[in-house]
């Protein structure tokens, strides 16, 4: 792959997010290890990749630096034509609003808000003035209108995930990453939670990263990267 430069992305007319060359290695108390092992991905604008591997195979540290919502030790991270490495938090944080969205395992709700207010939230981050009225076409969309002014206590696992599902999408993602979405529901209610997501990123033609331990889950993706040791074994 060729290189680039620090601060020149490489041509963005199809990827959405590019990672080249990058490692992670953390440091404790027996010493230096090593997660990502010198990693190149590109993930094409209204792809659906999948990112499996057995638990502690990097998985969700890859997801995490493509996201930005972590650095690499060493290589550079794109996205959408933008240097990951030369921004701080706050920067990252700019670029994602209003073009990437978020499903997690552990749904990541907060717990001060009602349904309406987590599904409001990515709008209000990013300026929106209608985030109310299309925060609840949203849940509307996801079949919880009337769970609105619930808590999340107040929800199932199946209904807070929908939840997440609602924020991630309400403000129409360029790119989703999703982690074991899953992952903390039961068999049939996973099933619908995923033909919910598979279903809002068709409509919308969202990119789409997903790690996942779901066999049946990956066979749904356009791609799939099994990752070992921190490597990619097979593509």
């Amino acid at each position: 792959m060729n290189s680039t430069s620090a601060d020149q992305a490489p041509d963005a007319s199809q990827w959405v997010v590019k990672a080249d060359g990058i490692e992670k290695t953390v440091t404790g108390p027996s010493g230096s290890l090593t997660i990502l092992h010198s990693l190149d991905i590109a993930v094409n604008s209204g792809e659906v990749l999948a990112i499996v591997g057995a638990s502690g195979s990097g998985k969700s540290t890859l997801l995490g630096i493509l996201a930005g919502l972590d650095v690499p030790t060493a290589g550079s991270v794109h996205m959408f034509d933008q240097n990951l490495n030369n921004m701080d938090e706050d920067a990252r944080a700019r670029l994602r609003a209003g073009k990437v969205g978020f499903v997690f395992q552990s749904f990541q709700l907060l717990p001060g808000l009602n349904a309406l207010e987590n599904v409001m939230l990515p709008l209000e981050l990013s300026g929106c003035e209608n985030a109310a009225e299309r925060a609840h076409a949203m849940l509307e969309q996801v079949g919880l209108a009337d769970r609105a002014t619930h808590q999340p206590l107040q929800l199932s696992g199946g209904e807070q995930q929908r939840v997440a599902i609602a924020r991630a999408f309400v403000s129409d993602p360029e790119l989703l990453f999703a982690d074991e979405p899953t992952g903390n529901l039961d068999s049939e209610t996973g099933k619908k939670i995923s033909d919910l997501m598979f279903s809002l990123r068709e409509d919308r033609g969202s990119a789409l990263v997903l790690v996942t331990h779901d066999e049946k889950l990956s066979l749904r993706c356009d791609r799939r990267l099994t990752m070992g040791n921190g490597r990619l074994v097979e593509q």
